[in-house]
């Protein structure tokens, strides 16, 4: 496992060791030792499994919770997307600040999103399936959702030619400076 540092120290790009030959090949994509010696410099405890599927075009997120806040290990097992973490730690030297990254079944790349970061990707292939570890259980009463194009962050999606395709939620999401958005 190689793991990459990323603009903001705390979100991590993960490549793991691939074995190919003509019959294809084999990855561990999880091994909780390497991962808190490696990555976290911390024990971490996985709750939850989440697997989507998004066409072409759809952008989901940008998304966080303020009680049972939850870290993230994210990979795309087929296709394509092009995946963000936004800080929303109050107090940290990189809140507001985001860090953006491919994400594909090709590269077999995988984000480490810690507590304290606002989650949200752009699917950039035909289609694509998502799969996700995370360390606290999905709490829809204490979701937050940070518009997606908000301009006080910035955001540079590789979004060509049409407007992404978002759900009812993350469309009705706040500005990070919006006074009923609460943080971590």
């Amino acid at each position: 496992m190689k793991v990459l540092d990323t603009k903001i120290p705390d979100v991590k790009i993960i490549e793991p060791e691939i074995f190919s030959d003509e019959r294809g090949f084999f990855m561990e994509t999880w091994k909780q030792d390497k991962f808190d010696k490696l990555v976290a410099g911390k024990t971490i405890k996985f709750l939850q499994d989440n697997h989507s599927k998004s066409i072409k075009g759809t952008l989901r997120g940008l998304h966080y919770q303020t009680e049972n806040t939850q870290g993230k290990l994210v990979r795309v097992i087929i296709g394509e997307v092009y995946d963000v973490a936004v800080d929303v730690r109050i107090g940290s030297p990189t809140f507001g600040q985001w860090v953006g990254h491919n994400l594909s079944c090709d590269n077999r790349k995988q984000m480490w999103i810690p507590e304290g970061f606002a989650h949200g990707f752009y699917v950039l292939s035909d289609e694509a399936q998502f799969e996700y570890k995370c360390t606290d259980y999905y709490n829809p009463q204490h979701e937050q959702c940070i518009k997606w194009d908000d301009p006080a962050i910035g955001i540079k999606w590789p979004i060509v030619n049409s407007e992404p395709i978002i759900s009812e939620k993350d469309n009705n999401g706040y500005f990070i400076q919006d006074e009923n958005l609460l943080f971590l």
